[in-house]
């Protein structure tokens, strides 16, 4: 069995909403290329996706939200379902190009659950904001609940799923909202402050789920010890009561401090360490099953190709020292792009993750959130949430 596999082919760029919306598939291109002049991708066969079938959406989707998805480039903007807005306009042969996203995640969803490999990366995933009869926030089809829904009729029965996106995976959290089987955590920006005003701590999940759904609203401006600090006193400890099969996650990397869309302040350093995180906790809890897609991010140029480089080479074991320096060979590239962009020197912002473990004394904005969280969902999963054993 290989350990990992990659998906990847460029006919995902044609997921292009086009003009300045900041959803530039550049980002995936100069991912791929900087992972490339890395050698992280040196000898690493990439798997090429084919469209989701029919079938395969109809797992997530409603019928006519499909075919209003067909129909939307010939019929113009006039179509309803949330396409045709400045957050998801309709453009050129969209359903292929959205089918083909759900694909790549479905691909790497079917190496792991027929052992061909134990991780799987695709950073061209992660549209987990699409709902089953409309598109939201960038997002046309949802590739994470597909291949979720996929994945539970295949094998599995126990699947933990973690969004680390500053926004709230509210598009999977609905579609398994009810159901035990799937655990849904996420940690975001408080949806009082940013799209899509879901994720509060008391959403915990329905009809026989309750517990299953981990909602953790941090404040804006939370830095890198915050964050890890809030992911460690509430993830590890319902993860080993949950005993998943199957870790699969969302890794966008708009949490980034220069990111335009949002207001977290985590640093590359942060998602980096929040990859090894990832890989550490599928080995310990899910014999290294591992499905990790993209998501959201918005510096195009001097955030998400590092942070995703370093979350493909997490997948694959080459992790990448912070202190290595960005290959001339990519930087001449991007300068050929944006002439005046002024670039990073290394794969490191310098930031600093190092974090406190909560009950240390601290007593925060993001130590509320944790309480308010850990209170919701831990007595649920038999835990103290007083307690900082549990």
């Amino acid at each position: 069995m290989s350990p990992s596999a990659v998906v990847w082919d460029s006919a995902l760029l044609g997921y292009d909403l086009g003009g300045d919306h900041p959803f530039n598939p550049v980002r995936l291109r100069l991912t791929i290329e900087l992972a490339t002049a890395l050698g992280v991708l040196e000898d690493v066969p990439l798997l090429v996706p084919e469209p989701a079938t029919e079938a395969e959406l109809y797992r997530a989707h409603a019928a006519d939200y499909l075919e209003a998805v067909k129909q939307a480039p010939m019929v113009g903007w006039d179509v309803g379902h949330g396409l045709g807005t400045p957050d998801n306009p309709v453009f050129t042969d969209m359903h292929q190009a959205a089918s083909l996203v759900v694909g790549s995640t479905m691909l790497g969803a079917r190496c792991i659950a027929e052992g061909k490999a134990r991780r799987a990366v695709n950073i061209a995933g992660g549209l987990h904001h699409a709902m089953r009869d409309h598109a939201s926030g960038f997002c046309v089809y949802n590739d994470l609940s597909v291949a979720i829904s996929w994945l539970l009729d295949n094998g599995f029965d126990r699947i933990a799923y973690i969004d680390t996106d500053v926004h709230h995976g509210d598009g999977v959290q609905a579609a398994f909202y009810g159901d035990p089987r799937v655990l849904t955590i996420s940690l975001h920006q408080h949806p009082f402050t940013l799209f899509p005003g879901t994720g509060y701590s008391d959403e915990i999940g329905v009809d026989g789920a309750e517990g299953t759904a981990v909602n953790v609203p941090l404040p804006p401006r939370t830095k890198d010890a915050g964050w890890l600090r809030a992911f460690d006193a509430i993830v590890p400890s319902v993860l080993s009561s949950f005993r998943p099969q199957i870790l699969v996650s969302q890794c966008g990397v708009d949490s980034h401090e220069e990111d335009p869309l949002a207001d977290l302040s985590l640093t590359v350093d942060g998602h980096r360490t929040i990859y090894r995180t990832l890989r550490e906790l599928a080995d310990t809890h899910a014999e290294g099953r591992w499905l990790a897609v993209g998501g959201g991010g918005y510096q195009l140029i001097r955030v998400v190709p590092r942070s995703w480089t370093h979350l493909i080479a997490t997948v694959l074991d080459r992790d990448v020292a912070p202190e290595t320096p960005l290959p001339g060979s990519w930087t001449d590239t991007v300068r050929a792009l944006a002439p005046y962009a002024e670039l990073p020197l290394r794969m490191s912002d310098g930031g600093d993750t190092g974090f406190s473990s909560w009950g240390d004394g601290l007593d925060d904005a993001v130590d509320a959130a944790i309480r308010d969280t850990r209170r919701a969902v831990f007595p649920l999963h038999g835990l103290d949430p007083d307690d900082p054993r549990d």
